[in-house]
């Protein structure tokens, strides 16, 4: 399968989403650069009734799996075609909007950069403009910045397929696969860049895994916490050869979470002072930016 100068699009559509197909495949029909190919891992869903239901055909590859498998494995078994055929992949979620020019930046993006990220702008369920962008602080180091938190979304992030490879497979047990695999490109040492301008409509519901906007409560905080620490499992168990200033970097951060989550976990009062600390900032946060807040550390960290 020869795909030239190809880009591949790849989401994962599952039940649950079926009412964001069609405004969806608007966005991607509406792409001023069409040069590229949609792949779709399906999830508990029949192709024919994808099709209908975005009420039009995109001529995508459709990648089906037994309804056994995890998440992970959806993404690792159509990942791992795509980079076999492709320069590049750009990752989108199927409840979410592509802007017009998201395709014909991240081109650009990847003729200089291994992983290239772009903002989000926070819409509601009916796709209402919120006024919040998630992207990173100005002048962060995007590499270091992936020790502790995420930019790099499955709906905001382009691969070049070379690095990609480096790192696959994807674990069966794995959550946060965008993380995994931006904290594997960061090991291998990819280089990062981060378009701050908007380029996805980001939309806001109760399925959101990730929060990025207060208010918080506390099963939020003690949910999120656990994935963050199921993160550093993962990364620690299945990337084997990790630098060694790297690898200490990691293991301290995944210390002070795991020490958090032991207070916050014992001690409801303390949960509760910081969840209402917590609710005190403003603005939007990066994924996974309210877990152990080293800023609210008084809030936590009062018997130390």
């Amino acid at each position: 399968m020869d795909t030239g100068d190809r880009l591949a699009l790849y989401t994962t559509i599952y039940p649950g989403v079926e009412k964001y197909l069609p405004s969806w495949y608007e966005s991607v029909v509406q792409q001023t650069d069409s040069h590229f190919d949609v792949w779709v891992g399906l999830h508990g869903i029949d192709s024919r009734e994808v099709i209908g239901i975005m009420g039009g055909d995109l001529g995508a590859v459709f990648i089906e799996v037994d309804s056994s498998e995890t998440p992970a494995q959806v993404r690792q078994r159509a990942l791992a075609k795509i980079v076999e055929r492709y320069s590049a992949v750009v990752l989108v979620d199927s409840d979410d909007l592509l802007y017009p020019s998201r395709i014909e930046t991240t081109r650009k993006g990847l003729m200089d950069f291994d992983v290239y990220g772009c903002a989000l702008n926070l819409i509601d369920e009916d796709g209402h403009d919120l006024g919040i962008y998630l992207k990173p602080p100005d002048g962060a180091a995007l590499g270091r910045l992936l020790l502790k938190k995420n930019v790099f979304g499955m709906s905001n992030t382009a691969y070049r397929s070379d690095l990609l490879k480096e790192c696959l497979p994807i674990p069966a047990n794995c959550v946060l696969v965008d993380w995994f695999l931006a904290t594997r490109s960061m090991i291998a040492g990819a280089r990062f860049e981060f378009d701050r301008n908007a380029r996805m409509g980001y939309r806001q519901h109760q399925e959101n895994i990730a929060r990025v906007v207060p208010p918080f409560n506390e099963i939020q905080v003690l949910s999120a916490t656990e994935l963050v620490l199921s993160h550093y499992e993962c990364v620690f168990t299945n990337v084997s050869s990790i630098p060694e200033k790297i690898r200490t970097e990691l293991e301290e951060i995944w210390s002070y979470v795991g020490s958090f989550y032991e207070t916050i976990s014992n001690d409801s009062n303390v949960l509760t002072d910081y969840v209402n600390a917590l609710n005190k900032t403003s603005g939007a946060r990066i994924w996974w930016d309210f877990v152990a807040d080293p800023h609210l550390e008084s809030t936590w960290k009062k018997y130390d």
